[in-house]
C-alpha cells in the first residue's frame, strides 16, 4: 500500500486537468510508504499520447526533495483518452524498480488515480490511500 496526502493528491488531479488535452507529468516526493508532495513538471513531448519529464524539472525535484528531508519516491502522468493502466511505452520507459508510478486517467468526467510498481516489465498494482493533510 501507497497513501498520499489529500492536499497533494488534488495537486496532482489539478495538474492533470489543467494540461489537458496533453498528458501531464510530475514527481512524487515523500517516504516510501507516503507521498506528501508533488511537483508538477513539464512534459517535455507535449503530446496526448507520451511523455517525458523534463530534466531540468527532476532536477529541481531532487533538490526539493533534499531540501525537505525525504526522497523522490516516483512520477506520475496522465492518461488523456484511456484507462489508468500502463501502457507499453510507460513499461520501456519505467527508469527504477523501487518508484511509484501512479496513472491518473482523464477518460471520463472523474479522474481515476491507480498506483503501479514495474519491475523488469512486470506491472503490479499497488492499493492507493489518500489521507488527510498533516504536513502542509
Amino acid at each position: 500500500m501507497i497513501a498520499i496526502d489529500v492536499v497533494a493528491y488534488e495537486k496532482m488531479v489539478a495538474s492533470c486537468l489543467r494540461e489537458y488535452p496533453l498528458e501531464a507529468c510530475g514527481i512524487l516526493l515523500g517516504t516510501p510508504v507516503k507521498v506528501n508532495w508533488v511537483k508538477p513538471a513539464a512534459n517535455i513531448e507535449r503530446s496526448a499520447r507520451i511523455y517525458t519529464v523534463d530534466p531540468k524539472d527532476m532536477l529541481a525535484a531532487d533538490r526539493l526533495a533534499e531540501q525537505l528531508g525525504v526522497e523522490l519516491v516516483g512520477v506520475y502522468h496522465s492518461h488523456t483518452h484511456s484507462e489508468a493502466f500502463p501502457s507499453p511505452t510507460d513499461v520501456t520507459q519505467a527508469p527504477d524498480p523501487t518508484w511509484y508510478y501512479f496513472l491518473i486517467s482523464l477518460k471520463r468526467a472523474i479522474p481515476e488515480v491507480r498506483a503501479y510498481r514495474i519491475v523488469e516489465g512486470k506491472i503490479t498494482e499497488t492499493p492507493l490511500v489518500v489521507e488527510s493533510s498533516k504536513m502542509q
